[in-house]
């Protein structure tokens, strides 16, 4: 089996839309089922397609902590036509990635986690123009200053592209925080700093120092100001469009989960 960090990481390296497009290319499980509806049994909440459970790639029940989580993902399989599409159903993946993958190689996507934090988006700032520089002071410090709190230190800012080393007993405690979640709500929270480039945002959200819209406005600072300069390309706003669905997935499994 090939290594589920290095899966993690191409994954990050593809717009979602790549993801989406591939997905699409594979030849697509036709839907065989009438209804599928969500149950609950001793450990949760599963999924049964006309009364009978979903199984995940790995072969196990696919079991989902509460009943909105559990409603959710049996409306990604309701909404479903013709086929079955992966690329439409981002709570179904999480779930099974975490259950399947994330569950036995925990400490490794913690790590993976931990290292965005080291090199996080959040710290990189633009050197102008100077309406730029101000929007991220205002979206960005507040989230920047409230982390190193929380965890005990300062982040260090860096003008440009040159990088510079984050404080090791910052990155300790980030790890010893996020290392306290359950596979799922960690693969969700991988999901979340991969879409967004930051580790420090999907810890705002953890801890609800900021809501989803914030979080994503702040992830689109630089985007947003292109945008405002130059107009939005038709097939950009496609692929910002599908990642919030990924990302909305995501966010909602930290707050259900």
């Amino acid at each position: 089996m090939r290594d589920f960090l290095e899966v993690l990481h191409e994954d990050a390296a593809k717009d979602p839309e790549q993801r989406a497009r591939e997905l699409s290319r594979r030849e697509l499980p036709k839907r065989f089922y009438e209804k599928a509806t969500y149950a609950e049994i001793d450990c949760g909440f599963a999924i049964h397609l006309d009364g009978r459970p979903v199984k995940t790639p790995g072969k196990t029940t696919l079991m989902l902590p509460g009943e909105a989580l559990g409603a959710a993902v049996a409306a990604e399989w309701n909404a479903q036509e013709k086929v079955i599409n992966p690329a439409t159903m981002p709570l179904t993946r999480i779930a099974n990635s975490a259950q399947d993958a994330v569950s036995v190689r925990f400490d490794e996507v913690a790590d993976d986690i931990t290292r965005f934090a080291g090199n996080d988006a959040l710290c990189y700032r633009a050197d102008d123009p100077e309406s730029l520089i101000e929007t991220q002071r205002q979206l960005w410090d507040p989230v920047v200053d409230w982390a190193g709190d929380l965890l005990g230190g300062r982040f260090v800012l860096i003008e440009g592209l040159i990088h510079a080393a984050q404080p090791d007993s910052l990155l300790t405690a980030f790890r010893n925080r996020v290392g306290k979640e359950t596979p799922l709500r960690l693969a969700a929270l991988h999901t979340i700093t991969s879409l967004t480039g930051s580790a420090l945002l999907a810890l705002a959200l953890l801890e609800e120092r900021l809501d989803a819209d914030s979080v994503w406005k702040a992830a689109h600072v630089e985007e947003d100001f292109n945008i405002e300069r130059w107009g939005e390309d038709a097939e950009a706003a496609q692929i910002r469009a599908y990642k919030r669905t990924e990302f909305d997935a995501a966010v909602l499994i930290l707050r259900e989960g």
